[in-house]
């Protein structure tokens, strides 16, 4: 059961944006790609019991970890973690069926993965998540070009320094990359720690 500081001090603020943001009222399916060390999944299924959870992650030694959580808290709305790689197509996605999903959550993989995988997890978002479905991406953004304070300055270059691939990504881009793929930023929420969630909805097509 592999510990991150930040996952355990974003894990109730995130949740409480979701308790505001799903129907807590019926059964629901959520995709969380990029879960990382699973608390936030065990923590999610806790509070949200109506919502059957697919953890799903790329590194190995973290989908270990998901296991880890999942056997110790003993959680009936939470399905084996699977491994899945958000450049690829929603295909190899585990067998995500198309229009099957309520919500997909993705926290702090956009600004340290390449832009690859944004691309995917906005494409594949478009096609899993039934019509009126919800996207929730969390983490540190920039925008309109600027990032702000000078700790997601710092953060940025550190990143930069380590990957030329990485980096804060603006929140323009984001939904520009969305809309091309049937969602619209429908709503941007400030949280701790100078991060946001960033609510992108599912258009209908009626």
């Amino acid at each position: 059961m592999l510990n991150a500081a930040a996952a355990e001090r974003n894990k109730e603020p995130i949740l409480a944006v979701l308790r505001e943001s799903v129907n807590t009222g019926r059964p629901l399916q959520a995709l969380e790609i990029s879960s990382g060390t699973g608390q936030h999944v065990t923590h999610f299924a806790q509070g949200l019991r109506n919502v059957i959870w697919q953890p799903s992650e790329y590194d190995r030694q973290s989908l270990a970890s998901i296991e880890a959580y999942r056997a110790h808290y003993q959680l009936h709305n939470v399905k084996p973690a699977i491994h899945l790689d958000a450049s690829q197509p929603p295909q190899y996605w585990g067998g995500i069926q198309p229009e099957s999903l309520d919500l997909v959550v993705n926290i702090n993989m956009i600004h340290i993965s390449s832009f690859a995988c944004t691309e995917g997890l906005f494409k594949g978002a478009g096609i899993v998540l039934k019509p009126q479905g919800l996207l929730l991406t969390y983490g540190p953004y920039a925008v309109n070009g600027q990032i702000t304070p000078q700790s997601n300055i710092d953060f940025d270059y550190s990143l930069r320094q380590r990957n030329s691939e990485w980096g804060l990504r603006d929140i323009s881009l984001l939904s520009s990359t969305a809309q091309r793929n049937g969602l619209f930023l429908e709503k941007l929420i400030d949280m701790p720690a100078n991060n946001k969630c960033l609510l992108f909805r599912k258009e209908s097509l009626v």
